[in-house]
């Protein structure tokens, strides 16, 4: 059951590209809502790992979730000066928040925690 739940909310973590900090006003949180950047953004993601160009995106969160005890609040794939990451946010088990960024191709976290 909590593998079960896990890919559940992996997947759903694949398809929340787009952060709270980005938002905006009148957002209604559907895609709908998000513009054309955020569908593009999620195929590309997709795409990207069937290709096997970037790790799943569950894979990075087990990692996290290894190091530090909590659970993922959102995350997204992003560009960072040309090199695809995945932005997670995560909330510890004490109540903090944590960013971490996460290489895209090889899955190595390159801040946070």
């Amino acid at each position: 059951m909590k593998r079960l739940a896990i890919l559940i909310a992996s997947a759903f973590l694949a398809a929340v590209p787009m952060t709270a900090a980005e938002a905006r006003p009148g957002d209604r949180g559907d895609p709908d809502s998000l513009g054309p950047d955020w569908r593009a953004q999620q195929d590309d993601a997709r795409q990207g790992v069937r290709r096997g160009q970037y790790v799943p995106l569950g894979r990075v969160i087990e990692e996290i979730r290894r190091r530090t005890p909590g659970r993922p609040l959102d995350a997204g794939l992003e560009d960072q000066g040309g090199r695809a990451v995945y932005r997670v946010r995560w909330a510890t088990e004490d109540g903090r928040r944590i960013d971490y960024i996460v290489d895209a191709v090889s899955g190595a976290i390159l801040r946070g925690g």
